[in-house]
């Protein structure tokens, strides 16, 4: 496994990961203030989200289908 240096990785804005997961880009600021997804200040104010942040919610909240009943 590759580490990523901080400079290397890919930074997404609230907007930009929103368009990302399809959802709302409240819903993602909801997520920063409640820290269910990491991010990077990058001013005062201004925060940036890593992209591996997309695959992390994509995996931990996959459900796997039921088998078919026989």
């Amino acid at each position: 496994m590759r580490t990523i240096a901080a400079s290397e990785e890919e930074l997404l804005t609230a907007s930009e990961f929103a368009r990302r997961m399809n959802i709302k880009e409240s819903t993602v600021r909801a997520w920063l203030l409640s820290r269910k997804i990491c991010k990077i200040k990058v001013g005062r104010r201004l925060v940036r989200i890593p992209a591996r942040e997309v695959d992390r919610i994509l995996r931990e909240g996959l459900i796997p289908a039921r088998e078919e009943r026989r």
